[in-house]
């Protein structure tokens, strides 16, 4: 699956009502960090149980 923001291989895809949607770890870590700066960040980590010890 290619990235949805450019033409690299996707590294990470997430479907959701039977749509899905590929990005690179480079544009993942761009909207990671746009939604850091909102509350929804923390919803999500526990959403998807991500421990953040493993950085």
């Amino acid at each position: 699956m290619q990235c949805h923001y450019c033409d690299r291989e996707a590294d990470v895809a997430v479907e959701k009502d039977a749509l899905k949607v590929g990005l690179c770890r480079e544009h993942l870590r761009e909207r990671l960090s746009e939604l850091a700066d909102d509350d929804a960040l923390a919803g999500l980590q526990d959403e998807l149980d991500i421990d953040r010890s493993d950085r």
